[in-house]
């Protein structure tokens, strides 16, 4: 099975499902996972902040999602995320797979390894590069052009950068801004899942001095939503590919709690 995480403002996936009402150690998930296909390939999707929008980054419960997802047999996920841009080469409007991370959270539980057993996962790569590989593919085939590669520095939100945050970011030469994916990566991989983001840029952080205001909530939930049918479109050319033997190796198999 194919998981997808729905990002803020993308709600629904498929128009006919079946709602999963599973419990996990960890809680319920963000919302009861929907469970249905795309050509022949089962596809269980969850509203990673909520189906109202109710759980801010730093409270959505990471862990339960996670553990949902493998409950219901899932081996990838593909996980779509609006993302601000502190690259100016990478502009609103557009797409990016990115292919790594840099985690500036805090507070939020981040692992299944809490003792006494102790597991040190490889995440060098955190994602997938068979499923990202697809996910370009898939995107290229939609809109035409897609940025392969990326950094995203994931910081704890619910508020925007202050602008020396965002220039130290760029100074680091990061790519792109984001609130979700960690922990969330790196709890599929303790969990041997496969897992690919596709990025909507949908801002440019704190702006352009003299161009662009600094971005608000309203404009990054309206730019995700403009992004919505073409996301779709790319995921349902995508979650059929997804499925299968890898074609390139990966460390996503790294071995997971009972």
């Amino acid at each position: 099975m194919i998981g997808v995480f729905g990002g803020s403002g993308f709600y629904q996936l498929l128009t006919e499902a079946r709602s999963e009402d599973l419990t996990t150690p960890y809680g319920p998930p963000s919302s009861p996972p929907m469970v249905g296909s795309v050509e022949g390939t089962e596809v269980a999707f969850i509203a990673r902040h909520g189906t109202n929008h109710e759980f801010p980054p730093h409270l959505i419960p990471y862990r339960a999602n996670l553990w949902a997802m493998r409950e219901l047999g899932v081996g990838r996920i593909i996980a779509p995320t609006a993302v601000g841009s502190i690259y100016s080469e990478y502009a609103p409007g557009e797409f990016v797979i990115p292919d790594q991370l840099v985690d500036r959270t805090w507070g939020r539980a981040h692992t299944f390894f809490e003792g006494p057993e102790t597991h040190h996962i490889p995440f060098a790569d955190p994602y997938c590069p068979d499923l990202r590989s697809k996910a370009a593919a898939a995107v290229r085939a939609t809109v035409g052009v897609v940025h392969d590669g990326g950094t995203t520095v994931v910081v704890q939100g619910p508020r925007f950068s202050t602008r020396a945050e965002s220039t130290a970011f760029a100074d680091s030469g990061w790519h792109l801004l984001n609130m979700t994916q960690l922990p969330e990566a790196a709890l599929a991989r303790e969990l041997g899942i496969c897992y690919a983001n596709i990025a909507v840029v949908t801002d440019y952080d704190v702006g352009v001095p003299g161009e662009v205001p600094p971005v608000t909530h309203e404009e990054v939930l309206e730019r995700f939503a403009e992004a919505l049918d073409t996301l779709r479109t790319i995921l349902f050319r995508l979650v059929p590919q997804a499925d299968g033997p890898r074609s390139l190796p990966c460390d996503c198999a790294a071995g997971a709690p009972a």
